[in-house]
C-alpha cells in the first residue's frame, strides 16, 4: 500500500510540475538579463505548469515563482558555504546559480540557464549593503535541502472562502506550530525569511503614533506571494524586453506587417518558408553605418 501511495505521489507531482507549450512571442531577452543580474536580487517567473497556474489564480498575480541569485561560486565570500553549495551542485563553477524551493524536489540550487526560454523580471533590493546581501545568501544556502511545503499553498488558497463556511478540518493552519514547520518552506517564504535576517522590508505592517513616531512590524513570511516582490515599494524593477525601446524612436523602425491593418487573433503561419533575415539588431546597425558612409556595398 505504501508503494502505491509513493507511485501515486510521484505521477502527481510530475503531473502538477510538467509544463506547458513555451509562449509564440519572447517577452525577455535572457541575454542581456543574466548579464545585468546581481547577487541577492530575486528573480519573479511567470511559470507555464499546472501548478503555477494554481499559484497565480490564488495570488491574483502573473508570477507564479520566486528565486533567489547567489552568482557564481566565487561570488560567496565565506568558504563554507562554497563547500555547501559544491555539495548540492557539481556543475560548472563559472555557471551562474539560483537558490529556489521548488515542488517535488525542495529547496534546491538550479543553474540559471534552466529559465532561457521563462518570462522573468528582476526584483532589486535597493540599498542592500554588500555584507547584509552576503548574510542573505547564506541564509538561503543553510536552507538547501529542504522539503517544500505544499500545505501552506492550500492555506493561502483557503484565506479566499469566508472562516466561518469552511469545516473546522478545512481551515488554515497557517499560525499553528508545528513540529515538521522548520523543515518545509515555499519559495517566496524562504526569500522572505532570507531578507528577515537583516531587517529588509519587503511589505512591513506601519503604524503611525499620534506623535507621528513610525513602527515598523514584520508580516508572517508565510503569508508571502511571489508578487509581493514586485509589489514592493522597497525593490527596484527591472525588465529586459526581447525589444529595447531605449533608443528614442525605435518603435517606428519595429518589423509592422504593412499590408494588414488589424488583426483579431494569431495570425496564420506563413506557407512558404522565407529567407531568415538579418536579426533585428544587426540590420540597425547596417542601415546606420549606411547613413554615415561607413558601410560600401561589394560590386
Amino acid at each position: 500500500m505504501q508503494n502505491l501511495t509513493r507511485k501515486f505521489s510521484r505521477w502527481g507531482m510530475k503531473w502538477l510540475t510538467r509544463d506547458g507549450p513555451l509562449p509564440e512571442t519572447p517577452l525577455c531577452d535572457f541575454n542581456r538579463l543574466r548579464f545585468e543580474l546581481r547577487p541577492c536580487d530575486v528573480l519573479l517567473v511567470e511559470g507555464r505548469s499546472r501548478v503555477s497556474e494554481v499559484i497565480k489564480l490564488i495570488t491574483q498575480s502573473p508570477w507564479s515563482h520566486s528565486a533567489l541569485y547567489i552568482g557564481r561560486l566565487y561570488d560567496i565570500r565565506n568558504p563554507r558555504l562554497r563547500v555547501v553549495i559544491e555539495a548540492h551542485f557539481e556543475g560548472d563553477p563559472e555557471e551562474q546559480l539560483i537558490i529556489e524551493a521548488e515542488l517535488g524536489k525542495g529547496t534546491i540550487i538550479t543553474p540559471l540557464s534552466a529559465y532561457r526560454n521563462e518570462h522573468l523580471r528582476i526584483c532589486r533590493p535597493d540599498g542592500l549593503s554588500a555584507d547584509d546581501a552576503q548574510e542573505v545568501l547564506g541564509y538561503a544556502i543553510g536552507k538547501l535541502g529542504s522539503n517544500y511545503d505544499l500545505r501552506q499553498v492550500m492555506d493561502l488558497a483557503r484565506f479566499f472562502f469566508p472562516w466561518s463556511i469552511l469545516p473546522r478540518r478545512w481551515r488554515s493552519s497557517l499560525f499553528q506550530h508545528n513540529a515538521g514547520d522548520a523543515t518545509r518552506t515555499v519559495c517566496s517564504t524562504l526569500l522572505a525569511e532570507a531578507f528577515n535576517q537583516v531587517d529588509f522590508p519587503i511589505l512591513p505592517f506601519i503604524d503611525r503614533g499620534d506623535d507621528g513616531s513610525l513602527r515598523l512590524f514584520k508580516r508572517n513570511p508565510k503569508l508571502f506571494a511571489p508578487r509581493d516582490f514586485d509589489y514592493s515599494p522597497y525593490f527596484s524593477i527591472i525588465k529586459y524586453p526581447y525589444l529595447g525601446m531605449n533608443d528614442l524612436g525605435l518603435y517606428r523602425r519595429l518589423p509592422w506587417d504593412r499590408e494588414t491593418d488589424y488583426v483579431d487573433q494569431q495570425p496564420p503561419p506563413r506557407t512558404a518558408k522565407p529567407r531568415p533575415p538579418a536579426s533585428f539588431p544587426a540590420r540597425y546597425i547596417q542601415k546606420t553605418m549606411q547613413r554615415a558612409g561607413l558601410h560600401r556595398k561589394e560590386n
